[in-house]
């Protein structure tokens, strides 16, 4: 054992021993999780969810907020504030849900400051409660090897908080930042597609391109970065908020940013964006404001924003104060500035680019040319209490639901909305869950490169895609952002992501009829109970067994090169012969799903009868996404963006709608029970209005997604198991890759052996060995010739057999692919003694996987396979790239298998012998590894 595993095996064990004296978690949860049972504790005005690992106590008066998260077995808190406990935009209001007011300090939640939080009057308020079962998604048929003892849905306790809309006129008077139309007269209101005659010009003399009109688009301003381009117009005297929206572009100005000058005729005041930097921070995006007597160059605190999307900005002008207020398209108004309340009304408005003084000036030092955008204008009148709202209190409920598993430390969350209004109700976002977290750590300074870490807490949700890591596929909804109410946060521009907000990043802009029910996806939330990597990793494993258990199902698949009758036949009977269980119609091999006619969908049918008298499953493969229909089909990008294979076609055009109804009807005609989908639905958004599955941009991705979530459910009901090359787990998604470069497949086959192991050593830190799919290219695969092929199969038989044994020393199913498992009688011979040691160790191969030793050529490699519950609870793989045989002696961890005192090992030399575990849980055995070779040890 190297000294970094000796070190990281002297943690697990003092957190053993630190776990084993703790009142509350008498077992390790990843070893034995049969004691920690989920329940609600209900105690005056709080609601505690907890199962012994996790606590998440929520107070329900003056309002529900969460108030403590907490790892009851490491006893860490990881909660530094409290916020709402959902965000909804409905009818284009966004209300908050929930939450407590009135914390004085966002870096740590002191219980004596909690009596005193404060009702937030504009939020939806709480009305009651429901304690249930937890839900089950869809359904899932248990008809293949796996563990089918995991019960669906998992045990555990769902909590249901319901709210209702706060009143409207709490809303409209709380002085709140709201949306500007709400409760208020439009009093005038422009897109800049043309301008009346109330406007006058001002461009720049500076250079002849100076405008405010480029390339025949209204609106456009195209001129040196430090000239002044703008329009003005008067202000009616009733006005009380002053509003405009702008892209940035290519514009890097300071004082010369675009922004809202007020002018008097005495003074004015600007309140603008700086795209480029100020005196503190070089290249930070900020808020700029001179309030008619000074410059606030960093305006609203030093703070990094990001404005590479429309920002709007206004004037709220009250009684009390103005209010400098800024918005991103998609967010909420912040409030920025406040001024002293205005003695007299401005006499007009100035919008567009004018020098720090909000005067048509230009500087001396002009810069290049750039390119923005005003987008819109608008003024609008006083709060008019008249104005009848079209929602009222009971017209709709939205119910925020926590559900909190038995054995691990996991808090599933959603949302939904029931519309009782008797209309049609828009809800245009929303966010399910908002964390001020405790950070990971706390850097003062912030340079080009600095990478934050992200709070001890994995978060995932049922809204993944695009990846075949659950991060990278769910970056798009769960975001860990800086927390404007950090104020004592020691980075200066205040960028520590401590506040995690889940949020779809467009719509889902879904219309919600009267008497109807939308519900969110699901968010996942584990707070780790160590810092370390294993363990961190065991926990994910953990969860995905519970919240995904048809994971566990894992079929020795072969890949049928081609999909004519006689091969087909040929495969089946091989595959049976020795042992494989599943057969796959590989891609290129022939293979139609999309025919979808009769004498097809017979010969179909054929194919699987056939297969099922052989005690063998069959399946095949479809390409959705990576691929060009026609101009009327494809998604529609933006502007500057382009779909995430190059290709794709919408899931939402009537082509989409009739693959998918294709894919239904095969599977409910042809007896097949595997799908391998390739290139599955990457996210892509689109903009196209003629889509019958969506209206437009904002809707594109929600409802594409409905599509092919519902689809994969539909298959996990049906028994049908789902190879997806993306992290589709949690809407029924089997197995994706383990992780590999398919071109590497084209190296020498000695090579092809140690990336294998590498990638499995690899891919299995946050993945069971079930849930990854390796790749064994029986014939030629992208080039390489004779020198990465395994055909003729007898004459490469060592290597074979080595590719089998890394991959089933693992517990990993790889695709064999190619028109054949074996070319001779020998041949059939090895790979089924190998398939047979697979089968009779299965359960200890399929548990977790130990990481010890990584592949690197030039030494033994290894890993541990634990299984606490199982009769062999540990076998230790063992690998040899070398051409000479090695003996070597392995101190071996076996806490996670575990064992405690004693342990029998047998050795694949036959070898039988007990050892005592020392202190560490640890033993020493001498394993002898022959060239090119592997062995293995048994621990029971």
């Amino acid at each position: 054992m190297n000294i970094k595993t000796k070190i990281l095996q002297s943690i697990f064990l003092l957190q053993a021993l630190l776990f084993s004296f703790c009142s509350v978690a008498q077992t390790d949860w990843l070893i034995d999780n049969s004691s920690y049972t989920a329940k609600l504790i209900e105690s005056g005005d709080r609601l505690e969810l907890s199962n012994g690992l996790v606590k998440r106590v929520i107070k329900i008066s003056p309002n529900a907020a969460t108030i403590s998260l907490d790892n009851l077995y490491s006893g860490e808190s990881f909660l530094r504030g409290v916020k709402p406990e959902a965000e909804i935009t409905i009818d284009g209001v966004n209300y908050e849900v929930g939450g407590l007011k009135g914390q004085p300090n966002y870096a740590f939640l002191k219980k004596e400051w909690i009596a005193d939080l404060s009702n937030n009057s504009t939020a939806m308020q709480f009305s009651g409660y429901e304690i249930l079962d937890t839900e089950m998604p869809f359904e899932w048929a248990k008809i293949r090897y796996g563990d089918h003892n995991a019960p669906w849905p998992p045990k555990g306790i769902h909590l249901r908080l319901d709210f209702d809309l706060p009143e409207t006129n709490q809303l409209l008077l709380s002085g709140s930042p709201l949306p500007s139309d709400l409760g208020r007269k439009t009093i005038y209101e422009t897109n800049f597609n043309s301008l009346d005659k109330g406007w006058t010009r001002y461009e720049s003399t500076s250079h002849a391109r100076s405008s405010f009109e480029n390339e025949g688009k209204l609106g456009e301003i195209y001129t040196l970065q430090n000239s002044s381009v703008y329009v003005e117009r008067k202000i009616d005297q009733s006005t009380r908020i002053i509003e405009a929206t702008f892209n940035t572009g290519t514009d890097q100005a300071e004082e010369f940013g675009p922004g809202i000058s007020l002018v008097w005729a005495d003074k004015t005041i600007k309140f603008y964006l700086r795209p480029g930097d100020n005196s503190y921070d070089d290249g930070i995006p900020m808020f700029g404001l001179w309030d008619g007597e000074k410059h606030i160059q960093a305006a609203g605190g030093r703070s990094k924003q990001g404005i590479s999307t429309a920002w709007s900005l206004r004037f709220r002008i009250t009684d009390e104060a103005v209010f400098c207020e800024a918005k991103p398209k998609k967010g909420d108004w912040l409030t920025i500035g406040e001024l002293p309340a205005f003695s007299t009304s401005p006499m007009s408005v100035r919008i567009g680019k004018t020098n720090g003084s909000g005067e048509g000036k230009d500087d001396k030092e002009l810069g290049e040319l750039v390119r923005l955008q005003v987008v819109d204008f608008a003024l609008y009148g006083d709060i008019d209490t008249t104005i009848v709202p079209k929602l009222q209190p009971g017209d709709l409920t939205v119910s925020v639901h926590y559900e909190l598993y038995d054995g691990i430390p996991v808090f599933g969350k959603w949302i939904s909305v029931k519309n009782s209004s008797g209309k049609t109700i828009n809800i245009g976002d929303f966010t399910s869950e908002i964390i001020a977290a405790v950070e990971y750590e706390s850097l003062v300074e912030m340079r080009e490169n600095t990478v934050f870490h992200e709070p001890n807490i994995h978060v995932e949700t049922d809204f993944a895609f695009s990846s075949m890591t659950a991060r990278d596929a769910n970056s798009h909804v769960v975001k860990w952002l800086p927390d404007p109410e950090y104020s004592s946060q020691v980075n200066y521009l205040r960028q520590t992501p401590a506040l995690l907000k889940v949020s779809p990043e467009f719509g889902p802009d879904q219309d919600l009829k009267s008497g109807d029910e939308f519900t969110s996806f699901r968010t996942f939330v584990l707070p780790h109970d160590s810092y370390e990597r294993e363990r961190q990793g065991l926990a994910l494993r953990k969860m995905y067994k519970t919240l995904a258990p048809w994971t566990t199902e894992n079929p020795l698949m072969m890949h049928a090169r081609f999909a004519d009758w006689e091969g087909v036949k040929n495969a089946i009977d091989q595959a049976s012969e020795v042992g494989f269980e599943m057969v796959i119609l590989t891609f290129g091999s022939g293979f139609n799903i999309e025919d979808d006619s009769d004498e097809y969908l017979a010969e179909m049918k054929r194919y699987a009868d056939y297969a099922k008298g052989k005690g063998v499953e069959i399946g095949g493969y479809s390409l959705f996404a990576s691929r060009s229909i026609g101009a009327e089909t494809d998604v529609v990008m933006p502007e500057g963006k382009r779909p995430t294979f190059g290709n794709s076609p919408c899931i939402g055009s009537d082509w989409g709608q009739e693959y998918f109804q294709k894919l239904y009807n095969f599977y409910e005609k042809s007896g097949f029970t595997l799908l391998e989908h390739d290139g599955s639905y990457p996210g892509d958004i689109c903009i196209s209005e003629d889509h019958p599955g969506h209206k437009g941009l904002a809707d594109s991705r929600w409802n594409q997604y409905q599509v092919i979530s519902d689809f994969y459910k539909w298959s996990r009901g049906k028994g049908i198991y789902l190879n997806i090359p993306d992290y589709y787990f949690m809407t029924g998604g089997s197995k994706i890759a383990m992780g590999y470069r398919e071109v590497n497949w084209s190296l020498p086959r000695n090579e092809q052996l140690i990336h294998a192991r590498q990638n499995i050593f690899d891919g299995t830190w946050e993945k069971t060995s079930t849930m990854g799919w390796m790749f064994v290219p029986l014939t030629e695969y992208q080039g390489g010739g004779a020198a990465a092929t395994i055909e003729p199969l007898n004459e490469h038989l060592a290597h074979y057999e080595m590719m089998i044994a890394s991959n089933l020393g693992a517990g990993v199913q790889a695709c064999y692919r190619g028109p054949r498992l074996y070319d001779t009688e020998e041949t059939k011979m090895m790979v089924k003694k190998r398939v047979e040691w697979y089968k009779k160790h299965r359960a200890v191969l399929e548990g977790d996987i130990i990481h010890l030793k990584r592949a690197n050529g030039i030494d033994l490699d290894y890993w541990l396979n634990v299984n606490p519950s199982g009769e062999e609870k540990g076998m230790l793989a063992v690998y040899n790239p070398t051409d000479h045989e090695i003996t070597k002696k392995i101190t071996v961890p076996l806490y996670y298998a575990g064992l405690s005192d004693k342990t029998k090992i047998t050795g694949s030399d036959g070898s039988v012998k007990e050892l005592t575990l020392n202190r560490e849980y640890e033993v020493e055995v001498e394993v002898i590894v022959p060239a090119n070779g592997d062995a293995w040890v048994i621990f029971q």
